[in-house]
C-alpha cells in the first residue's frame, strides 16, 4: 500500500549521509515544528545494537518523542514492507495528538518506499539466495556485480559492487521472474501537490564527512562497541542475516570469529562506512522529491535546523531564519 496523501503531506524528512549531523539538527528541528521523530534507518529498529547504530540517547529520546526504534529482535529479517506498515501508523498516532511526523535517517530505500510506494516483488527465496552468497564468497564481489549486470544492468550501475546483500536480491528478482528489478522500480514521483511538506538530505563537504566518521567509529569503539557485540552474539536466538550484515558489527564478529584482528576490524569498518556514505549520496540525489542542502560541517544543529526551516519555504539555500518563540512540545 503507498503511503496515504493526506497523511504523507503532513510530514518532514531529513535524510543524509551517516554522519552528516542530522539528528542533531533534527531534535532542534523538532522543538521548531512541534514534532515527534520517526527513525528512517533499517538497522536502529533492532534491540542490543545501539553504539553501533548511534541510536539517540536516553536523553534525547526523553526531550523529542521517538519512534521505530527498537522494535525488533536481531534474529528478524526486518523487512521494508514492515517498516512502511509500521511507519503508517506511527505517522498517524503522531498527527492524532496534533504534532507533525518528523522521519530522520540515512535508509535510502525506507525513505523512497514512504515518497512513492513499494515495490511489490517476489518473496525472498532463501535456498536461492544462500546459493549465491556462497558464489559470492568464492568469486568476489566484482564477479557479482557482473553477473547482475548480464541480467539487470540498469540495476548494476546503481548498486555498488560491495553491496553484497541487494545485489543477490536483485539477481533473486530476476531469476525468480525473469524480469530486471529495474524494471519494477521506476515508480514516478507524485505530483507535487501531493509531496510531503518538506525533503532534504544534508550535504557535507566530503573531507569532512571522512573525517568525522572516523573520528565517530574511533569515539564508538571507545564507548564498548566490541562488548556490544560480543553480548550481541550470546543472544538466543542469535543474530539473523540482516543483522550480522550492519556496518561495524559484520566487521566486529568476523573478529571475534578469529577471521580478522580487531585493528583489521576498525579498518574495514572506517573504509565500508565512507563507502556505504558515497552510496547514500547517489540514493537521494536520484530522489526527485530530495532537495539537497549543502552544509560545511561548521554549522550547529540549531542553525542546521533554521536552514531546513528556510529550504523548505523558499527552496533555495538562504541564512538562517532565527526565531524568538517559545518551542511547542507534543503532548504525550
Amino acid at each position: 500500500m503507498p503511503f496515504p496523501v493526506t497523511l504523507l503531506k503532513q510530514c518532514w524528512f531529513v535524510a543524509g549521509p551517516t554522519a552528516s549531523g542530522k539528528s542533531s539538527a533534527a531534535l532542534h528541528l523538532a522543538q521548531i515544528l512541534n514534532a515527534e521523530i520517526v527513525s528512517l534507518d533499517s538497522m536502529a529498529v533492532y534491540r542490543g545494537m545501539t553504539i553501533g547504530t548511534a541510536k539517540p540517547s536516553v536523553a534525547d529520546q526523553q526531550s523529542v518523542r521517538h519512534h521505530l526504534i527498537d522494535i525488533a529482535d536481531p534474529a528478524q529479517d526486518f523487512s521494508v514492507t514492515e517498516f512502511v506498515r509500521l511507519a503508517d501508523q506511527a505517522a498517524n498516532d503522531i498527527t492524532t495528538r496534533g504534532c507533525v511526523p518528523l522521519f530522520v535517517g540515512g535508509t535510502g530505500l525506507y525513505l523512497r518506499s514512504i515518497l512513492r510506494g513499494l515495490f511489490e516483488g517476489p518473496e525472498a527465496d532463501w535456498d536461492l539466495r544462500n546459493r549465491w552468497e556462497k558464489l559470492a564468497v568464492q568469486h568476489g564481489p566484482e564477479w557479482l556485480h557482473t553477473e547482475l549486470a548480464k541480467r539487470d544492468a540498469v540495476t548494476a550501475q546503481r548498486l555498488h559492487a560491495n553491496d553484497t546483500r541487494r545485489l543477490i536480491r536483485a539477481i533473486e528478482v530476476f531469476e525468480l521472474t525473469g524480469k530486471p528489478l529495474s524494471d519494477d522500480q521506476h515508480h514516478q514521483p507524485r505530483p507535487r501537490g501531493d509531496r510531503p511538506a518538506c525533503v532534504v538530505w544534508l550535504q557535507p563537504p566530503r573531507p569532512w564527512l571522512h573525517e568525522r566518521i572516523n573520528n565517530r567509529i574511533d569515539m564508538m569503539m571507545q564507548a564498548g562497541w566490541l562488548a556490544e557485540t560480543r553480548l550481541l552474539l550470546k543472544t538466543e536466538p542469535p543474530p539473523g542475516r540482516t543483522a550480522r550484515q550492519a556496518l561495524g558489527y559484520q566487521q566486529l564478529i568476523q573478529h571475534l570469529e578469529g577471521t580478522l584482528s580487531l585493528e583489521q576490524a576498525v579498518t574495514l569498518t572506517k573504509i565500508s562506512t565512507r563507502q556505504f556514505a558515497k552510496r547514500q549520496h547517489t540514493w537521494f540525489r536520484n530522489i526527485q522529491e530530495c532537495t539537497p542542502l549543502e552544509t560545511t560541517g561548521a554549522e550547529s544543529p540549531s542553525v542546521l535546523a533554521h536552514m531546513i526551516v528556510n529550504l523548505s519555504r523558499t527552496g533555495t539555500q538562504q541564512r538562517p531564519l532565527l526565531s524568538n518563540r517559545m518551542p511547542a512540545v507534543c503532548p504525550e
